[in-house]
């Protein structure tokens, strides 16, 4: 029988804010532990959450990027439940009336476009974090009330590269929107996995196996490759899958039933009664949209409808924005935007990289490489002549066209001159000369190049070829 995997993922991603959900306690990584703690945040008796304002901002703005509706009523429910590693022994989430619902992420894939419908963003709190040593374990709470988002996507992945692609994209999106780092050394992106497979072409789904707390994408992709033909392979030898929570092992390579599934009213949800609903004005909304920005597919897209740049090329401007941003300002003004792009991703990045420097500490002003390139294209300077004039212009600030001028690097055109270059050079290699009056090609590049080293760098590389070609043909020049 033939078998059909479903997957839907649900992702928390920690909020870039400057304090925690509920309190002023300062969200930041890598404090020594149970050190950015208070009465709130440690769920001491009589203390109250004040919502932070801002977490609210970043998940409406989520939704916006996520092609979401964002609700005009959302509410506070405690979700309960007692581990080590929440101090309340409760959290406060977005449980039935949620900030964001009913939204779509696109993504590249296999050669087209994936695009994955969004259940919800929602918002609610991290909890802390437990270690474990030799012989004694320790929660460190600093983690506990960090704001934390959860995005949760229907089932309409396929495959375990499909899930791995989407996640990449999710974040992309996040860290563009600048709602979070996405770090994911420092645990700002989780992810758990509810997978199962089905008889391909059965409308029902199959048991829910749930894979918790993945904090890789490798890892989830490695998880799912596992655990799908797992669960075929039971159904397969008649056995039956229960919907369940299993645990990754990353070292082993395989996932571990941890319990069978709660399900949620296993958790006694109820409204949060120390937080009023939340219902945002629209003037609030209105603040929101404007942070909204243009999505990283929408923006390769465009690279490469308006300014006709191969997918590499576009690809590139859309990981580095501020060099997109940079070559963007130079090609609405060039004749040929592909080859700004070449100038600005071949040179300008890798001198940037070379120097560890930024894009604020060049000394020339963009147009100069649109001057740059009117050089090369008139015939005043070769392609092998600019690159030196870029390393100088990149040193120095000069403009090209000054330092073309001071170092005498104008090239030659006149065809007198450059016919007698090509003399010397047939007559000091009659090998080659000979080589390419027998039908050897590749013998005039050679010549081309001693015409060059005579010249000093200096012929048009296009017209020595011409003269060389005649020449060796045995055609005159005209006049």
């Amino acid at each position: 029988m033939d078998y059909e995997t479903v997957i839907g993922l649900e992702t928390h991603v920690q909020l870039k804010t400057k304090s925690k959900m509920w309190c002023g306690c300062a969200n930041e990584f890598g404090a020594p532990p149970n050190t950015n703690v208070c009465p709130v945040c440690l769920g001491l008796p009589g203390v109250l959450p004040v919502a932070n304002e801002e977490a609210l901002r970043l998940t409406a703005l989520t939704g916006l990027l996520l092609n979401c509706t964002v609700t005009r009523y959302a509410k506070f429910d405690r979700k309960n439940y007692f581990y080590p590693d929440m101090p309340k022994n409760y959290q406060i989430t977005q449980y039935d009336k949620p900030s964001t619902l009913n939204g779509f992420v696109e993504f590249e894939f296999n050669g087209g476009v994936g695009r994955v419908r969004i259940t919800r963003a929602h918002l609610e709190e991290d909890v802390g974090k437990n270690f474990h040593f030799d012989r004694t374990s320790g929660v460190d709470f600093n983690r506990a009330g960090v704001p934390l988002m959860e995005i949760v996507s229907e089932p309409d992945l396929t495959s375990a590269d499909m899930a791995y692609e989407y996640l990449n994209a999710l974040k992309e999106i996040l860290i563009y929107g600048d709602v979070s780092d996405c770090d994911m050394e420092k645990g700002m992106v989780r992810c758990d996995v509810n997978v199962s497979v089905r008889p391909r072409g059965q409308q029902e789904l199959g048991a829910k196996i749930e894979i918790k707390n993945m904090n890789s994408f490798s890892g989830v992709r490695r998880a799912l490759e596992y655990e799908v033909p797992r669960q075929i392979e039971v159904l397969t030898k008649g056995g039956k899958l229960i919907q369940s929570t299993r645990r990754w092992d990353d070292v082993a390579g395989i996932t571990e039933e941890m319990r069978t599934k709660e399900h949620a009213y296993d958790y006694r949800y109820f409204p949060e009664p120390d937080l009023m609903p939340f219902q945002p004005t629209d003037e609030w909304l209105a603040e929101v949209k404007s942070r909204v920005v243009e999505l990283p597919l929408a923006r390769k897209r465009r690279f490469m409808r308006d300014y006709q740049l191969p997918a590499s090329d576009a690809q590139t401007f859309v990981w580095d924005v501020p060099l997109g941003d940079y070559f963007e300002g130079i090609a609405k003004q060039a004749k040929n935007p592909k080859t700004a792009a070449n100038w600005v991703i071949n040179n300008l990045r890798a001198k940037l990289a070379e120097g560890q420097t930024s894009l604020a500490d060049l000394k020339f002003e963009p147009s100069a490489i649109l001057e740059l390139i009117d050089l090369v294209e008139s015939g005043k300077i070769s392609t092998k002549m600019a690159q030196d004039v870029f390393v100088e212009m990149f040193a120095t600030g000069e403009l090209p066209a000054r330092i073309v001028e001071k170092k005498g690097l104008a090239q030659v055109s006149d065809t007198g001159a450059i016919e007698k270059f090509c003399d010397q050079a047939i007559a000091a290699n009659p090998g080659p000369a000979a080589d390419f009056k027998a039908g050897k090609a590749a013998a005039l590049n050679f010549l081309k190049g001693q015409v060059m080293k005579l010249s000093k760098g200096k012929a048009n590389p296009a017209l020595a070829g011409q003269i060389l070609e005649r020449k060796l043909r045995g055609d005159r020049l005209a006049g």
